[in-house]
Formats: structure tokens, sequence, C-alpha cells
């Protein structure tokens, strides 16, 4: 209620001041909505490889740095540990608590295939580069500022 009323107090005149409750005014509904968009041209894209988004994001994170504790990924991509299981695991020989995700020789190879998914997400996106790299720092400063909130 009070940042409601720090919005309204700083521009009562603003539409979406006027307007809280309408779908269309909510920033919640325009990232969730362009997330499920989004979400299908991936969906299509990493069909073809046999992933699905969470585990394309876990490849992500290992073709930059294989054997990485399940910990350490669920840092990187903001997820708990029970999301990141289907993935080969051993015990870390000197610590047998720390479970460690590292990627076979099948999970290497993927990366190949993997190298045309950002571009063609892009194209999918018809953003330039510019605006797609403008998007991903206004919506990490937003992560940012929200997480703070937490």
């Amino acid at each position: 209620a009070i940042y409601i009323q720090n919005m309204k107090s700083k521009n009562p005149e603003h539409p979406v001041a006027k307007n809280l409750l309408l779908l269309d005014q909510q920033m919640c509904f325009a990232l969730y909505s362009a997330n499920l968009a989004l979400h299908k041209v991936y969906r299509k894209l990493l069909s073809q490889l046999d992933l699905t988004y969470p585990q394309y994001l876990v490849m992500l994170v290992l073709w930059e740095r294989d054997e990485i504790t399940v910990s350490d990924i669920g840092e990187r991509l903001f997820l708990d540990s029970a999301t990141l299981t289907p993935l080969l695991r051993y015990r870390a020989t000197t610590d047998e608590r720390q479970v460690i995700i590292a990627l076979t020789d099948a999970g290497r190879a993927l990366r190949e295939k993997a190298q045309a998914v950002p571009e063609a997400v892009m194209c999918a996106t018809d953003c330039s580069l510019d605006e797609i790299v403008n998007i991903k720092q206004q919506l990490e400063k937003l992560r940012g500022k929200l997480i703070d909130q937490i």
C-alpha cells in the first residue's frame, strides 16, 4: 500500500497510477507473457537438441565451467538444487557431501549443435544486437533491485 501511495503521489496523473489494477498496466504481466512467448521459441529450438529449457541453462553453465557443484549451478541460475538433478553426478573426492555435475562426452558434443540457438532466438525477436543487449541489461538491473527487496 505504501508503494502504491508513493507511486500515485509522485505522478498522480500518470495513466498507470490511475489504473493500477488493469492487466495491461502490469509490468509483471508484460514480463510473464514475453517469457511465455520466448519459451515457445526456445522449446521449438531445443526440441531438436532433446533439451528442456532448464536443461539448456544448466548446459550453458557446464559449457562455461565443467565439473561444478549443484549448489554453484543453482546459485548461477537462481534455482534450487532439486531442479538440477537430471544430469550425471558423482561425489567429490575431497568432500563426499558435495555433489558435482560433470559433462559427458555427449554433453560436450551437444555444445556444437547448440551454437545456432542464440542466433535463432535473436532472429525470432527481430531486435538488433544493441536492442538485445539493452533489454538484457535493463532486466538484470530490475532483477537486482527485486532481489534487494527480498
